[in-house]
């Protein structure tokens, strides 16, 4: 069985930060979405991983993820030119997937659980599809499924009046009929071509379409706040031993669990936490912080009010006067 990630959209919703950086590159608890969702296939025994990008992300994630040799797996690069959405995507992924069945995950998405329950239903049990589902507060805002026992029985894009709270997460297992399902649908009425219509046609067609309910950590990191959000979540679950690197140098700094401070940052006279996430080679001096996170080569000095709910860019400084206003980020 191979792996598939879906990491082609621009992330317009949380520029400044993904201007010249890819959205799943973005780190949550200083761990890049990409990298936890590779370590979700590799849970499951997948070494090889397809990665569907826009060819202007290919320098980044390359640079990060190589060919996938500091984790032990062997990605391929793989095209999608225009977002034209998910199914779109599954295209260009088509010959690289082949015949085999394949796991799927959408590289914004942070999934806690295991996939086994996935796997096993494709390869085990005479599944076409399996899905991961989750109870949710607003089903206007994702792809909503109606479910009949052990069975999906319809799949709606973000409707207006929601049949149920199920929604679809970004974890899917498929098998290779997903291909002809893809190519028999039209674009959605906002222009792409959607999973979810991909999905109903193999459930027109009677091949079992089955799920999976979870109740762990699973965000999309779409937005601002969801991405503090899910930081907040990834902390929760983070060993604390983990959770500052040995290199790292503190003097006269109280820490309030959870943090995670990456390899080589410096702090002094500082009190940070709850919830803060400070990434590799950031200098900060004589702060409070909480709740935000820092991104790697940032230096911060002397700020007197409390920095909170806040997302500090790369490589930014801020020293003295240069002070913010609760919720902005820099």
């Amino acid at each position: 069985m191979k792996g598939l990630i879906l990491c082609a959209g621009k992330g317009t919703r949380l520029y400044p930060f993904t201007l010249k950086h890819p959205k799943t590159l973005i780190p949550v608890a200083n761990t890049p979405i990409l990298q936890s969702c590779i370590e979700k296939l590799t849970e499951q025994g997948i070494r090889e991983i397809g990665v569907v990008i826009h060819p202007s992300q290919e320098f980044d994630i390359r640079e990060q993820f190589g060919l996938g040799e500091g984790m032990h797996v062997t990605i391929t690069y793989i095209y999608q030119y225009e977002a034209k959405g998910i199914s779109d995507a599954l295209k260009q992924a088509q010959s690289y997937i082949g015949d085999e069945a394949f796991l799927l995950l959408l590289g914004d998405n942070l999934i806690s659980d295991h996939l086994t329950e996935l796997k096993n239903d494709v390869e085990e049990r005479g599944s076409h599809a399996s899905l991961l589902l989750a109870e949710v507060a607003n089903p206007q805002d994702y792809g909503i499924a109606e479910v009949l026992k052990d069975r999906i029985v319809r799949l709606e894009e973000k409707p207006p009046v929601p049949k149920s709270k199920l929604a679809v997460l970004g974890a899917y297992a498929f098998k290779g009929s997903i291909f002809t399902a893809v190519h028999a649908i039209k674009p959605s009425a906002r222009g792409e071509y959607e999973i979810t219509d991909a999905i109903q046609w193999m459930i027109d067609q009677s091949l079992p379409v089955t799920y999976h309910l979870t109740d762990k950590l699973n965000m999309d990191v779409g937005t601002l706040e969801r991405w503090l959000e899910s930081n907040q979540k990834m902390l929760d679950e983070m060993p604390s031993h983990k959770a500052i690197h040995e290199s790292v140098t503190l003097s006269n700094c109280t820490i309030i669990e959870p943090v995670s401070i990456a390899k080589g940052s410096v702090l002094k006279d500082c009190v940070i936490g709850p919830y803060v996430s400070i990434g590799e080679n950031s200098h900060i001096e004589n702060c409070r912080i909480e709740n935000s996170i820092i991104l790697s080569g940032v230096h911060v000095q002397h700020i007197s009010h409390l920095l909170k709910n806040t997302v500090i860019g790369y490589q930014s400084v801020l020293s003295g006067s240069h002070v913010r206003k609760e919720g902005e980020s820099q």
